[in-house]
């Protein structure tokens, strides 16, 4: 039988798919969100059968896989069923890799984003399917809008959305289509929870624990675990091989195709250790057994030190469903969980999305080059506005605020400033653009790149000079807010101020400089080193830049400057010089500012001027002014003045810098509304104290005899602190009339015993008033 050129046998391909139930259906939506769980089918039958509407009469489906081995392996599989080969009616393009199919064409999300700033009608193209939707992963999301707008222009566009997990409605209310769902035809899998100690931070003995469960569960068929990371794979797997002689395979995003390749087609029972790419956009074969460490590697970004990283955290229930699904595939199978229910039931529902986490320069760039603001585009989340304010400045930093510039960087396979490096550079940049754009991790310095990678990078970069260019400058030219100085043994200070950790395998603890590439936030928030190379001093301080100020700080009573010479955050030299006038006082006024009239000593008479002002002000009101609301670095002008010049603090008086603020000419009127001193009968002038809410004088009560009653200040009267001849309080009040004809007696009583040398009348009014005792008074009189 022939094949039909432009048709696929959908019987023969959907055969025992269980979303082959649901063809017409799907077919008669038009636009749809599909929700099917992973095994359903819905990556290898609904393209085809989309396909053989649109191909004749529109144009080619595309479908977008997450990563490049499940675009890999999807258009494998379909090219299979169908009895194609990769690259005629069925293909793919990935990073450096491309055979497009003429009917079906799987790429991943990037590659479809730059298509689509190339050429924004997508033409030639009659469908878009976006599968794995649920991942919420950074370019699955902007493609999203994209196509979403993309479909209002074209409406003879076909747009499917498929997703493993019940959240579809978010996706439909996006898109305006319906949600056509399909049940999964699983097998029974049992559930067994094993928890292992150390999960939360994934070390060696949870590493080992997990081996030695999958090699204890591994016979007739296979098992697939999943760990967090690279690192955690790798050590697995060489515990598995310690421990058994059962095959075992890594799996997971860095590899090679034929790596993958191996993993995915080995025929016979194995243990595959793989990273969430074999959660659902992978299908493994002959998987009964499933263990899952229920951990994952997410963006985690600190916006406070605009810093990026991958931490390890549990994953969500979603994930952990959708792993657990696995063994069920193709028999009744097991998954062992190497942690609690309790700590299922704590697992988040579903997987955060990464726009809220990850770093978000090149999403900027790629929003921008569509000519959209988030506001104003079609996104499930809105990014947070300060990691977008800081991915805005980033872009700026490196020309990308030039619409050529940013449309030139947009086209490149690489983070943006990767990409102005790769641009300034040359294709001599390339070998270390490579190495950082495909992940490697280390000293890039002593790393090998892939050569494919680097002549593809070469070619985009154009012709360039002959300079060769250290590693170390392609990356200070990247990321110069990055690039280190070292602070002590493994610990370096980077340019934007955050000190991060080196690893000693590193081979780099004896330089000076270093240019980072990646930093990686660990569950403790530390900042550890990922990527990085050796830089010389001048180069470092180049790409950073060099700025000399000086800094003024008042210590000790005056002020001192120092010269200090920074490269961002790192501080060079630092020497003590001679203050600038302006400078010196300029810091002063701030000290002035934050600390006020506390700044300088007050004495006595300045104290009490004080305390008259704010008694006058509160009481009495205007002209008289609040000193203590009026603005201290402008009163005191005369005073910063002489501090700045080399004055001592202690050696200012604030009486003078007080008597400046008295309103004229109402001062005149200063002594008779709020007077410093009250002359009592004794003829003592007696300290009025204005610090409380009235005023207040502590005298003897001998020296009081005769006066009736109590002045009166600023409307209020006068408190009287009436003393022993010891000098102790025997009465307090503001009305002495009351006084001397009630309590007085009483006092009279109490201490005329104490204090049998004093006066102590029957009638105070009449009595003379004195600070001596009686024999003291009459010597007096007869001296006199």
């Amino acid at each position: 039988m022939t094949k039909n050129a432009t048709k696929f046998d959908l019987d023969t391909i959907g055969a025992g798919l269980p979303v082959h139930a649901q063809l017409a259906t799907i077919q008669a939506a038009g636009s749809v969100v599909v929700q099917a769980p992973p095994g359903t089918g819905k990556t290898t039958l609904i393209p085809p059968l989309i396909s053989n509407e649109v191909s004749e009469t529109v144009g080619k489906v595309v479908v977008t896989a997450p990563r490049r081995v499940a675009v890999r392996a999807a258009a494998s599989r379909l090219a299979l069923l169908d009895g194609s080969v990769v690259g005629d009616r069925v293909g793919y393009t990935i990073r450096g890799d491309a055979q497009p199919g003429r009917l079906v064409e799987f790429v991943t999300p990037k590659v479809l984003i730059r298509r689509l700033l190339r050429d924004p009608e997508l033409a030639g193209v009659g469908a878009v399917i976006i599968d794995e939707v649920h991942e919420r992963q950074l370019d699955g999301d902007l493609l999203l809008g994209m196509v979403a707008e993309l479909a209002v222009l074209r409406p003879e566009l076909r747009v499917v959305a498929m997703s493993a997990t019940a959240d579809a409605e978010r996706f439909a209310a996006l898109l305006g289509v319906p949600v056509i769902s399909t049940p999964a035809e699983m097998f029974p899998v049992a559930e067994r929870y094993e928890p292992l100690p150390g999960r939360a931070g994934c070390g060696p003995e949870f590493v080992a624990g997990v081996a030695r469960i999958a090699a204890e569960n591994t016979n007739t068929y296979s098992t697939l675990v999943f760990l967090p990371g690279v690192r955690d794979i790798t050590a697995c797997c060489a515990e598995l091989g310690r421990i058994t002689d059962v095959p075992v395979f890594p799996l997971h995003g860095g590899q090679s195709p034929a790596e993958q390749d191996r993993a995915l087609r080995h025929a016979g029972p194995r243990i595959i250790v793989a990273t969430n790419v074999a959660e659902s956009s992978v299908t493994v074969p002959g998987v009964r057994t499933v263990v899952d460490a229920g951990l994952a590697r997410v963006p985690k970004r600190d916006t406070l030190r605009g810093m990026n990283g991958l931490v390890t955290v549990s994953c969500s229930q979603s994930s952990a469903v959708q792993r657990a699904g696995r063994a069920g595939r193709e028999g009744p199978g097991m998954v062992i969980r190497c942690y609690s229910r309790s700590d299922y039931a704590h697992f988040a529902p579903h997987t955060e999305p990464e726009i809220r986490s990850a770093d978000l320069t090149e999403f900027a760039l790629l929003l921008s080059c569509w000519g959209a603001a988030p506001a104003e585009f079609p996104l499930l989340d809105q990014p947070p506005a300060a990691a977008f304010a800081q991915a805005t400045a980033a872009l700026a930093a490196i020309g990308a605020a030039d619409p050529q510039v940013a449309a030139r960087l947009a086209q490149l396979p690489v983070d943006p400033r990767l990409g102005k490096a790769l641009l300034d550079f040359g294709p001599a940049a390339a070998p270390t653009v490579a190495l950082l754009s495909l992940g490697e991790t280390g000293n890039i310095a002593l790393r090998r790149p892939d050569q494919r990678e680097v002549r593809r990078l070469q070619r985009l970069a154009g012709p360039g000079g002959s300079r060769q260019v250290a590693p170390g400058e392609v990356i200070g030219h990247a990321f110069p807010h990055l690039v280190a100085r070292r602070v002590a043994d493994g610990e370096y200070l980077l340019a934007q101020g955050t000190r991060v950790v080196v690893p000693a395998e590193f081979g780099l603890m004896g330089e000076e400089w270093l240019a980072v590439a990646d930093v990686r936030l660990e569950r403790s928030g530390r900042a550890r080193v990922a990527a990085v190379a050796p830089i010389t001093e001048s180069v470092a301080l180049d790409v950073i830049g060099v700025s000399e100020e000086t800094e003024c700080v008042f210590e000790d009573g005056r002020v001192r400057a120092t010269r200090v010479v920074t490269a961002g955050a790192i501080v060079l030299s630092r020497t003590p010089v001679r203050p600038d006038p302006g400078v010196a006082r300029a810091a002063v006024a701030a000290v002035v500012r934050e600390r006020g009239v506390g700044l300088f000593p007050m004495s006595g008479r300045a104290a009490q001027l004080w305390n008259r002002l704010r008694f006058l002000a509160h009481r009495v009101g205007d002209p008289w002014p609040d000193v203590a609301a009026l603005p201290a670095d402008e009163w005191l002008a005369p005073e910063i003045d002489l501090v700045a010049s080399g004055t001592k603090v202690e050696d200012i008086d604030l009486y003078s810098a007080l008597q400046r603020v008295l309103p004229w000419p109402a001062a005149s009127r200063l002594d008779e509304l709020a007077p410093a001193e009250l002359v009592v009968p004794s003829g003592r002038g007696v300290l009025v104290d204005y610090g409380g809410d009235r005023p207040r004088v502590r005298v003897k009560l001998q020296e009081c005899f005769g006066l009736a009653d109590s002045p009166v200040f600023g409307g209020e009267r006068v408190v009287f602190e009436l003393l022993s001849p010891a000098g102790r309080p025997v009465a307090i009040t503001d009305d002495l009339a009351s006084f001397w004809v009630g309590p007085y007696q009483n006092v009279r009583s109490e201490m005329r015993g104490k204090y049998p040398k004093h006066p102590w009348p029957v009638d105070p009014l009449t009595a003379v008033a004195t600070a001596r005792t009686k024999r003291g008074e009459q010597n007096h009189n007869k001296s006199t």
